[in-house]
């Protein structure tokens, strides 16, 4: 008998496959067309190593603004597998999501899914039953094999390439280019918004007819004081409000979403005032996101070295009178030398944790990665997230800032226990 609940459901998910990630499109593409996965609305679909997260918010904020009734696929979650799928803005409820699975469940037959296979099929299933106008896919790992490729994009952007997850997609710039090249599609619009992206992402492009656009080429993003210009592909907008989120690779991630949205305008127009409302009210958990103050603490997924050094110029950024301490917890498959060297000369002491994950590094190795290469400030390990915090605050004062970051999983501790003391 199949599982009832949510949860039941997800741990049925987790054992259904040998495989915790199995990339290839063959079993997708199989369920996908035994469900008659056809959706007639636009489709945006994001990749890129680094603000996939942060581009998916300026497009869904902004198109809600715009009345547009939107489908949002984001993933990993952070406390609730319900953040991965949003409907109208709203997070998909226990009963949505079952009855997706129970769907996807009926129509695989004998067909093998990974979880995150599964989920991304149920997505497409609650967006299509809800109506939605379009619908906005975040890629799962890579792009050329990651199951949200199975849709054809509309428009597709990549934010960045840099070196994560290189057991899968290669160990250079150029063979992850080629990866996450692979949701671009001929005769589409084609947004990159990496300053420098790899020869072998525009090599895709060019072969396979896509409509190439490139940041600072054929659309830029230029602050000037508390406001910034967007010179577009058609289009320039000034004076518009600085993105919620902090950091200066958010202007290339919002510009991005603006030419995405240039690029589709035919279908999908939005007006100015629905941008700057967009703009100024989208957010994501876990990035860049402040929950206390005096000392104040900061939480970011940053996990690999292209986001480390996203965090320390966002850190240089907003100064703070006295020392910033750092919380970090990683996976054992991260590159934390990498991550180390970026924030060396941001950070004046640091506390090791373990992630709750089985994948994690344990703490007393972090910290013999940092001594080697962190800079020389003290290092202190301690064994789970909230006691390295713990002993964090009871360091610092009311001048210090304290930054949590190195996975999701480091993260989503401290916020599940904040909640907990409500």
């Amino acid at each position: 008998m199949p599982p009832s609940s949510l949860a039941d459901w997800l741990a049925r998910l987790e054992r259904l496959h040998p495989n915790t990630i199995e990339l290839g499109l063959e079993r997708v593409r199989r369920v996908r067309d035994a469900l008659g996965l056809a959706p007639d609305f636009p489709i945006l679909v994001v990749g890129g190593t680094n603000g996939k997260g942060s581009t998916c918010a300026y497009l869904e904020a902004i198109l809600g603004a715009a009345g547009y009734r939107t489908g949002l696929y984001t993933s990993p979650h952070l406390l609730r597998y319900n953040e991965r799928v949003r409907i109208a803005g709203r997070e998909a409820d226990d009963a949505e999501l079952v009855a997706a699975f129970e769907r996807v469940d009926a129509a695989r037959d004998d067909t093998s899914l990974t979880y995150f296979e599964f989920g991304t099929l149920g997505a497409m299933v609650q967006f299509i039953a809800a109506g939605v106008d379009v619908a906005i896919l975040e890629v799962g790992l890579g792009g050329r094999l990651d199951a949200v490729n199975v849709f054809d994009a509309d428009v597709a952007i990549v934010t960045s390439v840099d070196l994560d997850h290189t057991d899968y997609l290669g160990d250079t710039r150029e063979k992850i280019g080629y990866e996450k090249a692979g949701i671009y599609r001929a005769g589409r619009p084609a947004i990159c918004a990496d300053p420098a992206p790899p020869a072998s992402l525009l090599e895709h492009a060019r072969r396979i007819g896509a409509e190439m656009h490139c940041i600072e080429r054929d659309f830029a993003a230029q602050r000037e004081g508390n406001r910034w210009v967007y010179r577009g592909l058609h289009v320039n907008r000034a004076d518009l409000p600085l993105p919620a989120m902090v950091g200066p690779c958010q202007l290339r991630n919002a510009a991005a979403a603006l030419a995405a949205l240039e690029a589709m305008h035919a279908r999908v127009p939005v007006s100015d005032a629905a941008i700057r409302e967009g703009l100024a009210a989208a957010r994501v958990p876990g990035r860049f996101q402040r929950i206390a103050q005096a000392p104040e603490i900061i939480l970011d997924v940053a996990h690999n070295a292209e986001a480390a050094r996203a965090l320390a110029a966002a850190l240089r950024e907003r100064p703070v009178g006295g020392r910033t301490l750092a919380v970090v917890g990683m996976l054992a498959d991260k590159d934390a030398a990498a991550v180390f060297s970026a924030l060396a000369g941001e950070i004046d002491a640091w506390w090791t944790c373990t992630p709750a994950s089985p994948r994690a590094q344990d703490a007393a190795t972090l910290a013999e990665v940092l001594r080697a290469g962190g800079g020389g400030a003290p290092v202190t390990v301690q064994p789970d997230v909230n006691a390295a915090l713990a002993a964090a605050r009871s360091a610092a004062h009311e001048n210090d800032r304290i930054v949590v970051f190195g996975s999701f999983y480091t993260v989503a501790a401290v916020l599940d226990h904040a909640a907990t003391q409500q």
